[in-house]
């Protein structure tokens, strides 16, 4: 989910799977979704496992203040639907959403990929 009012934007969804319908995630979702909205924000929202336009997500991330991540943590880790999603959009936004990987020899401190990706946002992980 991806909200927007000068301030903050986010980003979300539920995945389903095997057993599960994804019912969690998509209240989750839903909940933060009409919590924003009631308190002024704009929110867009993608679900991975759906079709997408990776040029349009790169437009949405640009966008966006804040970007809000809620899915499930399969095996300590992301869905493959969502690696698949961050593997399409952060490659097209290469030279729009970042320039580099983040590592620099002129200054040590500054030498991790996270100082390079999306700078000025604020993202979040549920």
């Amino acid at each position: 989910m991806r909200v927007k009012n000068e301030q903050h934007p986010d980003y979300q969804w539920g995945e389903k799977f095997a057993h599960s319908n994804g019912q969690l995630n998509d209240t989750l979702t839903e909940v933060a979704e009409s919590y924003l909205r009631d308190a002024g924000h704009d929110v867009k929202s993608v679900r991975a496992e759906s079709e997408y336009d990776v040029k349009e997500e790169v437009q949405n991330f640009l966008w966006a203040d804040v970007v809000i991540w809620q899915m499930p943590g399969w095996w300590m880790g992301a869905p493959w639907t969502v690696k698949k999603y961050m593997d399409d959009v952060f490659t097209e936004g290469h030279g729009s959403l970042y320039a580099s990987d983040g590592r620099t020899r002129s200054d040590a401190s500054k030498n991790t990929a996270p100082a390079a990706w999306c700078r000025g946002k604020n993202i979040c992980f549920l």
